[in-house]
């Protein structure tokens, strides 16, 4: 099967044939053999590359942004987006492209910003990592999954956690001193959906589109879409291997896609895409166990749209969720220290069908990578009240599904 095209995008072509109430959802989201590490560098364009010299911290001069998109998408992009964008106006400017890295629908920083990660959303799923002092691509693994839509890095830099859509599983590999990918330590496939309502869009089986660590450190949650289910687990950080402590349980036909935690550690915040509402979790860090609370309104209306992901303020003022189909962001104010959430406003978000979401390091920019209009919004965010202000024209990348300013 050709590549990149796959799952989703056929998932998509098939919605848009449901009854109108679900119609058209293009859900191109979520997104064999280990692939053989390349270490020769990565061809650039000649103008490629900002540099990664400076700390993710510093806001004096301009800073690097990595964009993700589909390179076997029609207008697609070639390989990684590379950019750079002023802290003070939330300018953009293209620097090139990294290419050799096939679908990076995701990426992801190590925590000691040298190395970069990308999802390869393929049939056949693969992560990559990527140096970022000279752009040199240092292989790639299998996540004996397909379609990985999402990874992240567990914060003490050794393990790298990747969710496959396509097969509904999570794997781990362990990250080398150079940055490197080892070969996967674990692969874990979760059950498909047991027997109630019909289920929504997507949901015929497991979909898994997210794999992150709590803020305690010692539990790893993953974000089933297709199973209506988070999972948390346990990781063995000497052997890089999974264990299943606890499942929580959205109601049927949620289609949960993306979960963010309130700094406080004790509450984190689940965005719903199929059924376009969001919930308020609590968390307790000492079992890992998560409760879901009662959906809530995103404020769309009633027409069709569905939540791509959600972002907390660093201080846990102010959250913000992105609507693909109203293509729009959510403000909600964040209540009870970290409990509740209060519906504020909408805004249009400049561009259409806004996927992925991303705070500059400071907090002071939030970037939305709009899918469908192949560009890049940037909004100034207001300290105090957490009003976001469009910073000017929306920057043009081929089908722009990520965008992680550094």
């Amino acid at each position: 099967m050709s590549s990149g095209g796959w799952s989703r995008r056929r998932f998509v072509g098939a919605l848009a044939r449901t009854a109108a109430a679900v119609a058209a959802l293009p859900v191109a989201t979520a997104c064999g053999g280990d692939a053989a590490p390349r270490s020769s560098a990565a061809p650039t364009t000649p103008e490629a590359g900002p540099g990664a010299s400076s700390g993710p911290g510093e806001s004096s001069g301009p800073r690097p942004l990595f964009l993700g998109t589909y390179t076997s998408a029609e207008g697609g992009g070639k390989g990684i987006g590379l950019a750079e964008y002023d802290p003070r106006t939330g300018r953009i400017t293209g620097r090139g492209t990294l290419t050799g890295v096939d679908d990076p629908s995701y990426l992801a920083p190590h925590p000691d910003g040298r190395t970069l990660y990308a999802v390869n959303e393929r049939e056949e799923g693969a992560v990559t990592a990527v140096r970022l002092s000279d752009r040199t691509v240092l292989g790639s693994r299998s996540t004996g999954g397909a379609g990985p839509c999402h990874l992240s890095v567990h914060p003490g830099g050794r393990w790298l956690l990747s969710a496959d859509y396509g097969s509904g599983s999570v794997a781990v590999h362990p990250i080398e001193d150079s940055g490197a990918l080892g070969e996967r330590t674990d692969l874990v496939t979760h059950s498909s959906p047991g027997p109630g309502p019909g289920p929504g869009p997507g949901q015929q089986g497991p979909h898994a589109h997210q794999f992150l660590t709590a803020p305690d450190g010692g539990h790893l949650l993953a974000v089933d879409l297709g199973t209506d289910t988070v999972h948390t687990y346990r990781l063995d950080e000497r052997a890089g291997t999974l264990t299943e402590v606890a499942r929580a349980h959205t109601r049927p036909g949620a289609g949960p896609r993306h979960l963010t935690f309130h700094p406080g550690g004790r509450h984190a915040y689940l965005a719903n895409e199929v059924d376009n509402t969001v919930a308020v979790c609590a968390y307790d860090p000492d079992t890992g166990r998560l409760s879901i609370g009662e959906a809530q309104s995103t404020g769309t209306g009633p027409g069709t749209s569905h939540p791509a992901q959600i972002l907390v303020t660093a201080d846990g003022s102010y959250a913000y969720l992105a609507n693909r189909g109203h293509n729009s962001l959510t403000r909600y104010a964040v209540e009870a220290d970290g409990a509740g959430l209060r519906l504020l406003d909408t805004v249009p978000v400049g561009g259409d069908f806004p996927r992925h979401i991303a705070f500059s390091p400071d907090g002071g920019l939030l970037f939305a990578a709009n899918q469908r209009s192949g560009t890049v919004s940037v909004f100034r965010v207001d300290e105090g009240s957490g009003e976001l202000r469009l910073t000017g024209e929306p920057f043009a990348s081929p089908v722009a599904v990520c965008a992680l300013p550094l």
